[in-house]
């Protein structure tokens, strides 16, 4: 990956992998198609205001989809940024794989 647009999306999906609640989140939306940011909380056992906070970062990256329905905000995964983030993420590693395969310290 040489185009610095995708560094930056990569960096930025990096970023928001980064932390074990965001992931807990993904997972939890990747098993139940959508959630209430109430049941990410009760799945997830933060407070409410934390995973709102987590739940931004991953809406921010693009990875998740929310809609706000009154005082409630329900979210799902986006499968599209997803396929984009497993596409990305394997040409990056293919590529540090080939760079010293057979002549490795």
């Amino acid at each position: 990956m040489t185009d610095t647009t995708s560094d930056a999306d990569l960096a930025t999906w990096a970023k928001a992998l980064a932390h074990p609640a965001r992931l807990a989140i993904l997972r939890t939306l990747g098993a139940r198609g959508e959630c209430v940011c109430g049941e990410v909380v009760e799945v997830v056992g933060l407070a409410q205001s934390t995973v709102s906070q987590h739940l931004k970062v991953l809406r921010e990256a693009g990875l998740i989809q929310g809609t706000a329905d009154g005082p409630r905000s329900c979210y799902c995964l986006d499968a599209d940024a997803l396929t984009a983030v497993s596409a990305h993420l394997g040409a990056f590693f293919d590529g540090l794989d080939s760079c010293c395969a057979d002549d490795c310290c």
